[in-house]
This record gives C-alpha cells, sequence and structure tokens, in this order.
C-alpha cells in the first residue's frame, strides 16, 4: 500500500513538473513573439517614415533652399511680388473706401505671387544644376505636358563624345533636338533626319540644338520653343507618325554610361508646394 502511495505521489510529482515545464515553454514564447511583433511593427514604422512624402511645407523649404544656393535674388524678388500685392490691395481699398478688407485679402494673393516666382526661378535652377550632363535635353523634354510624346531613351547616340539626339512627335511634326557641339554633333541628327524622311516624306521634321550659343535653344526655354511651333497635323495624324516610328524597328546604338541617371525629371508639384 505504502508502494501505491509513493508511486502516485510521484507521478504527481512528474505531472506537475511537466506542466511547469510546458507553462514555462508557453510563456517564453509568448515573450518571443511579443519582441518579434514589436521588431516587426518598428520595421514597419521605419519603412512607412522613409516612403512617406515629404509635407507641403517642407517641399516649398527643400525648393526654396535649392532656388536660394543657385540664385540668392529669389528672396528680393519674392518679397518684391508679396509687397507689390499688398500695394495693389492696399490702393484698391482706399479707393473703395475699405482698405483693411482688401489688405487682408490681398495677403493671400501676395503669399501666391512669391511662390509664383520661387516656382519660376526654381525651375531654371533645376536644369541649370543639370546643365553640360549626358541627358540634360532629355530631362528637359520630359516636362512636356499632353500633346507630345517623347521616347525616354534618345533615338541616336555618338559612342565616343556621347553627344545626342532626342525625338519629341508633336502637331508641329517631328521634331530632333540635339545634345552637343553644332557641328560635332550635325552628322549625326542629319543621318537620324534622312532616315525619317524616307518613311515619314509628308511630315515636317525640324532640329533644334540645345546649348548657350547664338542658335541654340536653352533648357529652360526648350519646353517652350516646342510650344510655340506652327501646327500642321491633327492629334489623330501625331499617334499615327509615332506608331509609324516605333514600327521601323531601327537597331539602337548602345546608350553610353551617363545618360540615364540624369534623366530625372524636376519636380513640378514640389515646386507649386503641392
Amino acid at each position: 500500500m505504502a508502494k501505491s502511495t509513493d508511486s502516485a505521489a510521484s507521478s504527481s510529482q512528474s505531472t506537475r513538473e511537466s506542466l511547469r515545464a510546458v507553462k514555462a515553454a508557453q510563456k517564453e514564447r509568448r515573450q518571443q513573439e511579443k519582441i518579434r511583433a514589436k521588431g516587426n511593427k518598428a520595421e514597419t514604422k521605419a519603412r512607412k517614415k522613409a516612403t512617406k512624402k515629404p509635407g507641403v511645407f517642407k517641399q516649398l523649404r527643400e525648393v526654396f533652399s535649392m532656388t536660394r544656393a543657385h540664385d540668392p535674388k529669389v528672396v528680393l524678388w519674392m518679397a518684391l511680388a508679396f509687397v507689390g500685392a499688398l500695394v495693389v490691395g492696399l490702393v484698391v481699398g482706399l479707393l473703395l473706401n475699405n482698405w483693411i478688407t482688401w489688405l487682408l485679402i490681398a495677403i493671400p494673393f501676395g503669399l501666391l505671387a512669391a511662390v509664383i516666382i520661387m516656382n519660376r526661378m526654381a525651375e531654371r535652377a533645376a536644369f541649370a544644376r543639370i546643365d553640360g550632363r549626358p541627358g540634360a535635353a532629355g530631362a528637359a523634354l520630359s516636362t512636356l505636358r499632353r500633346g507630345w510624346i517623347v521616347p525616354e531613351q534618345p533615338v541616336a547616340v555618338s559612342p565616343k563624345t556621347q553627344d545626342a539626339v532626342f525625338r519629341a512627335v508633336g502637331r508641329p511634326g517631328v521634331v530632333l533636338i540635339t545634345e552637343g557641339p553644332t557641328t560635332r554633333v550635325r552628322p549625326l541628327v542629319e543621318k537620324e533626319r534622312k532616315n525619317m524622311q524616307r518613311f515619314l516624306p509628308n511630315v515636317p521634321i525640324q532640329v533644334l540644338a540645345t546649348g548657350h550659343g547664338a542658335d541654340q535653344v536653352e533648357l529652360h526655354d526648350l519646353a517652350k520653343t516646342l510650344k510655340r511651333m506652327k501646327k500642321t497635323l491633327t492629334k489623330q495624324e501625331v499617334q499615327a507618325v509615332d506608331k509609324r516610328l516605333n514600327s521601323l524597328g531601327s537597331a539602337k546604338m548602345p546608350i553610353p554610361k551617363g545618360i540615364d541617371p540624369y534623366r530625372a525629371r524636376p519636380d513640378r508639384k514640389a515646386m507649386r508646394g503641392r
């Protein structure tokens, strides 16, 4: 009888020890899961913080800093735009015998005028930063809006000099934009123009050279120059011309190292504070 009692006691004790071990293992597993969950939460939070877009004021501050580094006069021009709007509002208010109301109305318009001035000068600063680098003309073309079809890669490149020819198709026809010294890039663009004329005999093909020379177009004026060209094609014809050019399947020359990194377009939304 004593032996059976001792056996039952030892069995009960081993059972309790097994339960304690199971509970300890479960407790340790829960602690590890909590630590792992905290780590995942911190990682997710850090990832969201890294991918989160900067706010409006931060964007404006970054654009202002970049513009001021390139042209310190941006502060003066913004101040003049703001004060000018206030003066106009004050004059109108005095004429209507309600200058306080019109002065308050003029304040947001003054801020808007200052932001517009900063936007214009920021575009010039952005183009000045990439001026002279391979692919700068392509980056300037990327600011074109609807109505133009611009391939991301140049249609012709000189591997030795990195001179390039970009293409833009719009209602004025086909426009070839050169990047590099005019005399050096002329054979490259003429060869491309003659090849296109064989397949597009009735489509105007024009050439624009980017640079700082007398017959060249500045990067910040490139989009404006293209928009001012005489329109000769309809929207349907523009699509047809682009499909025709894409169907030619001409072998592309290798793109030299250094073209793609400068294809980044200026952040127009950040310039407008959106």
